[in-house]
Protein backbone atom coordinates (compact mmCIF):
# COMPACT_ATOMS: atom_id res chain seq x y z
CA UNK A 1 0.00 0.00 0.00
CA UNK A 2 1.19 3.64 -0.81
CA UNK A 3 1.22 5.74 1.93
CA UNK A 4 1.70 9.61 1.10
CA UNK A 5 3.34 11.91 4.02
CA UNK A 6 4.20 15.58 4.59
CA UNK A 7 5.47 15.35 7.98
CA UNK A 8 8.89 17.42 6.75
CA UNK A 9 6.73 20.43 6.08
CA UNK A 10 5.07 20.54 9.59
CA UNK A 11 4.54 24.34 10.10
CA UNK A 12 6.29 26.01 13.31
CA UNK A 13 4.01 27.32 15.63
CA UNK A 14 3.62 29.92 18.56
CA UNK A 15 4.55 28.36 22.01
CA UNK A 16 1.50 27.02 23.61
CA UNK A 17 -0.07 27.02 19.91
CA UNK A 18 -3.28 24.50 20.69
CA UNK A 19 -2.81 22.98 17.33
CA UNK A 20 -0.95 19.40 17.78
CA UNK A 21 0.89 19.70 14.91
CA UNK A 22 2.90 16.79 16.83
CA UNK A 23 1.02 14.37 15.63
CA UNK A 24 1.54 14.21 12.12
CA UNK A 25 5.47 13.49 13.19
CA UNK A 26 4.65 11.00 15.37
CA UNK A 27 2.35 9.31 12.82
CA UNK A 28 4.97 9.22 10.54
CA UNK A 29 7.62 8.11 12.46
CA UNK A 30 5.02 4.92 13.55
CA UNK A 31 4.32 3.71 10.25
CA UNK A 32 8.21 4.27 9.05
CA UNK A 33 9.08 1.72 12.07
CA UNK A 34 6.30 -0.79 10.75
CA UNK A 35 6.72 0.14 7.03
CA UNK A 36 7.86 -3.27 6.08
CA UNK A 37 5.95 -5.64 8.48
CA UNK A 38 2.65 -3.60 6.92
CA UNK A 39 4.07 -3.58 3.33
CA UNK A 40 3.70 0.39 3.02
CA UNK A 41 5.44 2.37 0.11
CA UNK A 42 5.95 5.72 2.00
CA UNK A 43 5.96 8.69 -0.61
CA UNK A 44 6.83 12.06 -0.32
CA UNK A 45 3.75 13.67 -2.38
CA UNK A 46 4.23 16.39 -4.84
CA UNK A 47 2.42 20.06 -4.14
CA UNK A 48 -0.82 20.57 -6.04
CA UNK A 49 -0.47 23.20 -8.49
CA UNK A 50 -2.24 26.37 -9.30
CA UNK A 51 -4.44 24.15 -11.84
CA UNK A 52 -5.75 21.68 -9.35
CA UNK A 53 -6.30 24.17 -6.83
CA UNK A 54 -8.28 26.26 -8.76
CA UNK A 55 -10.82 23.74 -10.18
CA UNK A 56 -12.17 24.07 -6.65
CA UNK A 57 -11.28 27.42 -4.94
CA UNK A 58 -11.64 31.25 -5.86
CA UNK A 59 -8.68 32.73 -8.13
CA UNK A 60 -8.28 35.64 -5.46
CA UNK A 61 -8.32 33.37 -2.43
CA UNK A 62 -5.39 31.28 -3.71
CA UNK A 63 -3.40 34.19 -4.90
CA UNK A 64 -3.97 35.67 -1.36
CA UNK A 65 -2.63 32.64 0.07
CA UNK A 66 0.06 32.04 -2.09
CA UNK A 67 1.72 35.52 -1.72
CA UNK A 68 1.15 35.97 1.96
CA UNK A 69 -1.68 38.70 1.86
CA UNK A 70 -4.30 37.43 3.52
CA UNK A 71 -5.97 39.18 5.76
CA UNK A 72 -5.37 39.29 9.39
CA UNK A 73 -8.85 37.93 10.42
CA UNK A 74 -8.92 35.44 7.17
CA UNK A 75 -5.45 33.90 8.77
CA UNK A 76 -7.54 33.90 12.64
CA UNK A 77 -10.48 31.79 10.77
CA UNK A 78 -7.66 29.65 9.54
CA UNK A 79 -6.22 29.38 13.13
CA UNK A 80 -2.58 29.40 12.51
CA UNK A 81 -0.01 32.36 10.80
CA UNK A 82 0.58 32.31 7.56
CA UNK A 83 4.27 31.29 6.58
CA UNK A 84 5.64 29.86 2.97
CA UNK A 85 6.02 26.58 4.85
CA UNK A 86 2.14 26.50 5.52
CA UNK A 87 1.51 27.06 2.34
CA UNK A 88 3.89 24.59 1.65
CA UNK A 89 1.91 21.83 3.57
CA UNK A 90 -1.23 22.27 2.43
CA UNK A 91 -0.48 22.15 -1.03
CA UNK A 92 1.28 19.02 -0.56
CA UNK A 93 -1.63 17.43 1.96
CA UNK A 94 -3.77 18.15 -1.32
CA UNK A 95 -1.14 16.38 -3.68
CA UNK A 96 -0.96 13.64 -1.34
CA UNK A 97 -4.53 13.01 -1.42
CA UNK A 98 -4.67 13.27 -4.94
CA UNK A 99 -2.40 11.02 -5.71
CA UNK A 100 -3.50 8.37 -2.82
CA UNK A 101 -7.18 8.41 -4.75
CA UNK A 102 -4.98 8.29 -7.86
CA UNK A 103 -3.22 5.43 -7.12
CA UNK A 104 -6.57 3.55 -5.34
CA UNK A 105 -8.11 3.59 -8.96
CA UNK A 106 -5.39 3.01 -10.80
CA UNK A 107 -5.21 -0.42 -8.84
CA UNK A 108 -4.10 -0.14 -5.12
CA UNK A 109 -7.50 0.28 -4.49
CA UNK A 110 -6.58 2.14 -1.21
CA UNK A 111 -4.05 4.48 -0.37
CA UNK A 112 -3.55 7.07 2.79
CA UNK A 113 -2.45 10.41 3.22
CA UNK A 114 -0.91 10.86 6.70
CA UNK A 115 -2.68 13.83 6.39
CA UNK A 116 -5.49 15.80 4.96
CA UNK A 117 -8.71 16.24 5.44
CA UNK A 118 -9.29 19.12 5.55
CA UNK A 119 -13.00 19.66 5.28
CA UNK A 120 -13.52 23.30 6.67
CA UNK A 121 -11.89 25.29 3.56
CA UNK A 122 -14.24 26.48 0.98
CA UNK A 123 -14.06 28.66 -2.46
CA UNK A 124 -13.22 31.65 -0.60
CA UNK A 125 -11.61 30.92 2.35
CA UNK A 126 -10.49 28.51 5.02
CA UNK A 127 -11.08 27.89 8.52
CA UNK A 128 -10.68 25.58 11.20
CA UNK A 129 -6.93 24.47 10.58
CA UNK A 130 -8.02 23.89 6.87
CA UNK A 131 -6.33 26.29 4.21
CA UNK A 132 -7.46 24.02 0.73
CA UNK A 133 -10.03 21.43 0.18
CA UNK A 134 -7.90 18.54 -0.05
CA UNK A 135 -11.15 16.38 -0.69
CA UNK A 136 -12.82 18.16 -3.25
CA UNK A 137 -9.50 18.83 -4.73
CA UNK A 138 -8.32 15.10 -5.29
CA UNK A 139 -11.89 14.17 -6.29
CA UNK A 140 -11.97 16.74 -9.12
CA UNK A 141 -8.25 16.15 -9.72
CA UNK A 142 -8.96 12.28 -10.86
CA UNK A 143 -12.29 13.77 -12.70
CA UNK A 144 -10.35 15.56 -14.98
CA UNK A 145 -8.35 12.64 -15.56
CA UNK A 146 -11.06 11.00 -16.85
CA UNK A 147 -10.19 8.13 -14.45
CA UNK A 148 -13.65 8.56 -11.96
CA UNK A 149 -16.99 10.06 -13.25
CA UNK A 150 -18.77 10.22 -9.53
CA UNK A 151 -16.69 10.17 -5.95
CA UNK A 152 -18.11 9.55 -2.55
CA UNK A 153 -16.76 11.82 0.37
CA UNK A 154 -17.59 9.88 3.77
CA UNK A 155 -16.60 12.16 6.32
CA UNK A 156 -16.14 10.74 9.66
CA UNK A 157 -13.93 13.76 11.40
CA UNK A 158 -16.44 14.49 14.25
CA UNK A 159 -17.14 17.73 13.03
CA UNK A 160 -19.35 18.47 10.12
CA UNK A 161 -17.42 19.35 6.79
CA UNK A 162 -19.37 22.60 6.09
CA UNK A 163 -16.69 23.77 3.35
CA UNK A 164 -17.10 20.42 1.93
CA UNK A 165 -20.67 20.29 1.54
CA UNK A 166 -20.45 24.00 0.42
CA UNK A 167 -18.29 23.62 -2.70
CA UNK A 168 -19.96 20.08 -3.58
CA UNK A 169 -23.66 21.76 -3.14
CA UNK A 170 -24.73 21.92 -6.97
CA UNK A 171 -21.99 19.05 -8.33
CA UNK A 172 -23.82 16.30 -8.82
CA UNK A 173 -20.49 14.01 -9.30
CA UNK A 174 -19.66 14.60 -5.99
CA UNK A 175 -21.57 13.29 -3.24
CA UNK A 176 -21.12 14.60 0.11
CA UNK A 177 -22.07 11.97 3.76
CA UNK A 178 -20.85 13.55 6.93
CA UNK A 179 -21.55 11.79 10.21
CA UNK A 180 -20.59 14.53 12.95
CA UNK A 181 -21.33 15.69 16.69
CA UNK A 182 -24.44 17.83 16.26
CA UNK A 183 -23.76 20.57 18.70
CA UNK A 184 -20.00 21.50 17.49
CA UNK A 185 -17.93 23.69 15.29
CA UNK A 186 -18.75 24.96 12.41
CA UNK A 187 -22.05 27.01 13.81
CA UNK A 188 -23.54 27.08 10.47
CA UNK A 189 -23.79 23.64 9.21
CA UNK A 190 -24.65 23.69 5.21
CA UNK A 191 -26.80 20.56 4.48
CA UNK A 192 -24.36 17.69 3.18
CA UNK A 193 -25.95 15.10 0.46
CA UNK A 194 -26.63 12.81 3.75
CA UNK A 195 -26.20 14.63 7.25
CA UNK A 196 -26.20 12.54 10.38
CA UNK A 197 -25.64 14.36 13.36
CA UNK A 198 -24.56 13.12 16.33
CA UNK A 199 -25.71 13.87 20.42
CA UNK A 200 -23.36 14.21 22.67
CA UNK A 201 -20.98 11.47 24.45
CA UNK A 202 -22.39 8.85 21.52
CA UNK A 203 -20.81 5.91 22.67
CA UNK A 204 -19.87 2.80 20.06
CA UNK A 205 -22.58 1.03 20.31
CA UNK A 206 -24.90 4.14 18.98
CA UNK A 207 -22.45 5.08 16.67
CA UNK A 208 -21.14 2.12 14.60
CA UNK A 209 -25.56 1.24 14.52
CA UNK A 210 -25.85 4.97 12.76
CA UNK A 211 -22.97 3.70 10.57
CA UNK A 212 -23.76 0.64 9.39
CA UNK A 213 -27.80 2.01 8.64
CA UNK A 214 -26.33 5.06 6.66
CA UNK A 215 -23.06 3.94 4.99
CA UNK A 216 -24.76 1.33 2.49
CA UNK A 217 -27.33 4.52 1.61
CA UNK A 218 -24.74 6.81 0.91
CA UNK A 219 -22.78 4.23 -1.43
CA UNK A 220 -26.34 3.58 -3.34
CA UNK A 221 -27.32 7.08 -3.38
CA UNK A 222 -23.78 8.11 -4.86
CA UNK A 223 -23.73 5.93 -7.44
CA UNK A 224 -19.87 6.44 -7.15
CA UNK A 225 -16.85 4.86 -8.96
CA UNK A 226 -14.22 5.53 -5.60
CA UNK A 227 -14.35 6.94 -1.90
CA UNK A 228 -12.33 9.34 -0.66
CA UNK A 229 -12.47 8.82 3.57
CA UNK A 230 -11.97 11.26 6.46
CA UNK A 231 -10.99 8.73 9.36
CA UNK A 232 -11.25 11.62 12.22
CA UNK A 233 -9.20 10.63 15.37
CA UNK A 234 -11.62 13.47 16.89
CA UNK A 235 -14.75 11.48 17.85
CA UNK A 236 -12.41 9.41 20.52
CA UNK A 237 -13.79 10.12 24.19
CA UNK A 238 -10.71 11.65 25.06
CA UNK A 239 -10.27 14.54 22.24
CA UNK A 240 -11.03 18.23 23.64
CA UNK A 241 -12.56 19.40 20.63
CA UNK A 242 -15.14 16.49 19.61
CA UNK A 243 -17.82 15.81 22.17
CA UNK A 244 -18.54 12.32 21.48
CA UNK A 245 -17.24 9.37 23.79
CA UNK A 246 -15.90 6.33 21.06
CA UNK A 247 -12.80 4.33 22.35
CA UNK A 248 -10.26 2.97 20.45
CA UNK A 249 -11.92 -0.27 19.71
CA UNK A 250 -14.54 1.28 18.44
CA UNK A 251 -12.99 3.62 16.12
CA UNK A 252 -11.06 1.10 14.21
CA UNK A 253 -14.58 -0.87 14.06
CA UNK A 254 -16.05 1.87 12.41
CA UNK A 255 -12.11 1.76 10.00
CA UNK A 256 -12.94 -1.64 9.51
CA UNK A 257 -16.45 -1.34 8.69
CA UNK A 258 -15.80 1.66 6.09
CA UNK A 259 -13.02 -0.37 4.46
CA UNK A 260 -15.10 -3.78 4.04
CA UNK A 261 -18.14 -1.92 3.14
CA UNK A 262 -16.57 -0.12 0.05
CA UNK A 263 -14.12 -3.19 -0.39
CA UNK A 264 -17.58 -5.51 -1.00
CA UNK A 265 -18.82 -2.67 -3.57
CA UNK A 266 -15.92 -3.03 -5.40
CA UNK A 267 -15.11 1.29 -4.31
CA UNK A 268 -11.19 1.92 -4.55
CA UNK A 269 -10.69 4.42 -1.59
CA UNK A 270 -8.40 6.81 -0.46
CA UNK A 271 -8.04 7.49 3.45
CA UNK A 272 -7.08 10.67 5.19
CA UNK A 273 -6.30 11.62 8.57
CA UNK A 274 -8.82 14.63 9.32
CA UNK A 275 -8.64 15.63 12.89
CA UNK A 276 -7.71 14.77 16.49
CA UNK A 277 -6.79 17.30 19.23
CA UNK A 278 -6.76 14.60 22.70
CA UNK A 279 -4.29 16.65 24.26
CA UNK A 280 -2.08 13.60 25.10
CA UNK A 281 -1.00 13.51 21.38
CA UNK A 282 0.19 9.69 21.96
CA UNK A 283 -3.50 8.97 21.28
CA UNK A 284 -4.08 10.84 18.07
CA UNK A 285 -1.00 8.75 16.87
CA UNK A 286 -2.20 5.31 18.11
CA UNK A 287 -5.65 6.13 16.49
CA UNK A 288 -4.14 7.49 13.07
CA UNK A 289 -1.70 4.47 12.97
CA UNK A 290 -4.31 1.76 13.37
CA UNK A 291 -6.41 2.76 10.77
CA UNK A 292 -3.27 2.96 8.56
CA UNK A 293 -2.44 -0.84 9.44
CA UNK A 294 -5.99 -1.60 9.03
CA UNK A 295 -5.81 0.04 5.61
CA UNK A 296 -2.67 -1.37 4.49
CA UNK A 297 -4.42 -5.13 5.28
CA UNK A 298 -7.49 -4.52 4.05
CA UNK A 299 -7.39 -4.79 0.04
Amino acid sequence: MKAFYCHRFVLPLPEGHSFPMDKYRLLYERVKQNAVLWNIDLIEPVAAGDEDLLRVHCPDYVKRMSSGNPGEQEMRRIGFPWSEQMVERSRRSSGATMLALESAIAGDNIAVNLAGGTHHAAYDRGGGYCVFNDSVIAARYVQQKKLAEKILIVDLDVHQGNGTAELCRDDDSIFTFSMHAEKNYPAIKPSSDLDVPLRNHTGDAEYLDKLANYLPIAIERSEADAVIYLAGADPFEGDRLGYLSLTKPGLAQRDRFVMQTCKAAGLPMAVSMAGGYCPQVEHIADIHARTVQLAAGFF
